[in-house]
């Protein structure tokens, strides 16, 4: 990364071609299986119809998807936009008050979808972690957050909180298991940033305006306290030059997106197919290949859309809030390998920068990356797939950095000064393709199931070996080589300087 060699044009069309080809060739495997076995037993329950003018039946796995854009759609579209009236309204008649009436209008809205006896209990944990953060000890804050974040991921405790909620409908569980963890860890923040400031304490009423903002209330992205206290409390309220133009074609983006996904959906079963384990043994190693990848883009995709659509609403309320993760089609290392960048940026921030350090340091390092992902667990849900998901990822995580130390040594140093910039990209390049697999094989396992990950690392690396093995690390390659290219030309706008600084192999990934 960061390397600004470029390759020989006619090298990058070959890297074009050849991806384009590979791409629609697996998507074609993909269609031809979900056309043909669109009445599978196993299909239906997940695969419903459709639009009826297509004659196609929908692949309705993704019950988050589904709920989003199709079953809770008015719901949801209701609640933002009485969201963002009253938002609009406050700000024309008194911006002062702007983060007080988002707190208002969002405990009126978590009333009526959950009842009052929900309210009450998001209201005891944000006063029991707020008296601890009077404290100010970092620890005990990390203690008592985690531990009551714990409470909804074991029993006894999970049903006795869920009591709390009457009534039953579709939604409940996902609202109340939402609602409840992301409050957790913004009260979690919200301590931890009580902790750092030297003079007084922040009031309790900052932390319930932070935590009841509808938005992010369910759903997240989670925005770290110190960031929504100054966006939130920040008088000036006029915007950039083209910002509301931005904030429309966003928008506009994400319909765009959603409506593409729904096409999809109705055409490739990549949801349903993999729970199919009698079919996958029948299809080809290159449409599993392709389904696996898929599923990963589809995730990201979902993921960026369901943020996007909520980042909308916050930057039409003058916020910042975290970015759409980054595609998975761009990763290659697993340092930047993550699907909720608000999640992302609240470990960075209090947990993996503040005990790894600069990075630079082995034991630093696993130390910040076990504390991390021993949260991240704790987070998803402890189970054994989890558990698999996270020591793979960590290790992942710390062997890209033993690899950085171990090739800064000689005669490694040497060897690269004295090759080309180009042939050095291309070696790099290679050393990343394996990465990159082991990145979809990893994300699968959780995305999916263990059986599913079992089987497509079997058929790409054991019984597909050789042919199916090159093939699909060659393709991968040269997908890898592009990205890099991006990156270069990305690299040569942020810095046009055209003499690329010293060559040093600080990492072959």
């Amino acid at each position: 990364m960061g390397v600004k060699a470029a390759l020989p044009r006619y090298e990058l069309y070959f890297y074009n071609v050849v991806l384009c080809m590979a791409m629609l060739w697996a998507a074609r495997w993909i269609f031809d299986v979900s056309s043909s076995n669109s009445n599978r037993k196993t299909f239906k329950t997940s695969v419903q119809s459709g639009w009826h003018y297509s004659g196609r039946k929908m692949d309705t796995a993704d019950v988050e998807w589904m709920m989003w854009f199709s079953t809770f759609r008015e719901h949801i579209i209701f609640a933002l936009s009485g969201h963002v009236i009253f938002a609009k309204i406050c700000t024309l008649l008194a911006p002062q008050y702007r983060s007080l009436v988002f707190m208002v209008y969002g405990m009126l809205a978590v009333f009526t979808s959950m009842g009052w006896a929900y309210v009450t209990l998001i209201l005891s944990h944000c006063v029991l972690l707020y008296s601890i953060s009077l404290v100010k000890l970092r620890w005990l804050c990390f203690v008592a957050g985690l531990t009551t974040l714990a409470t909804f991921k074991m029993e006894p405790f999970i049903s006795w909180q869920a009591g709390f909620v009457s009534g039953s409908f579709e939604l409940r569980p996902l609202l109340f298991y939402g609602g409840c963890g992301f409050t957790i860890m913004r009260c979690l923040s919200f301590a931890l940033e009580n902790c750092e400031r030297k003079d007084g304490n922040y009031s309790i009423l900052e932390l319930l305006k932070y935590n009841f903002y509808l938005p992010f209330f369910y759903f997240g992205p989670i925005m770290t306290f110190d960031k929504f206290y100054i966006q939130a409390n920040n008088p000036n309220l006029t915007r950039k030059d083209g910002e509301m133009w931005n904030i429309s074609i966003q928008a506009l983006l994400n319909l765009g997106v959603i409506m593409i996904v729904a096409v999809i959906l109705h055409f490739m079963y990549i949801l349903t197919i993999p729970s199919d384990m009698k079919l996958l043994k029948h299809i080809s190693d290159w449409a599993l290949a392709g389904l696996a990848y898929l599923n990963l883009v589809y995730d990201w995709v979902k993921t960026a859309v369901m943020f996007g659509v909520i980042n909308t609403v916050s930057r039409l309320d003058h916020l910042d809030p975290p970015k759409p993760p980054k595609c998975i089609t761009m990763l290659y290392v697993f340092s930047e390998t993550h699907f909720d960048r608000g999640i992302n940026d609240f470990l960075c921030n209090y947990v993996y920068n503040y005990l790894g350090g600069k990075h630079d340091n082995v034991l630093d390092e696993l130390i910040g990356s076990l504390c991390t992902f021993g949260i991240t667990a704790l987070w998803l849900g402890p189970s054994w797939v989890v558990f698999i998901w996270v020591f793979l990822n960590c290790f992942g995580l710390n062997f890209e950095l033993w690899i950085a130390k171990f090739f800064t040594m000689e005669p490694f140093i040497s060897i690269e000064m004295a090759i080309s910039e180009s042939m050095s990209r291309r070696i790099r390049a290679v050393f990343n393709t394996f990465n990159f697999w082991k990145i979809v094989l990893y994300n699968v396992l959780v995305l999916n199931s263990l059986e599913f990950a079992n089987l497509v690392a079997k058929r790409l690396l054991l019984k597909g070996f050789p042919f199916t093995t090159i093939t699909v690390m060659f393709v991968t390659y040269c997908l890898i080589q592009l990205i890099k290219e991006r990156e270069r030309r990305q690299a040569l706008i942020d810095d046009p300087d055209p003499i690329p600084p010293p060559l040093v192999l600080q990492s072959f990934l």
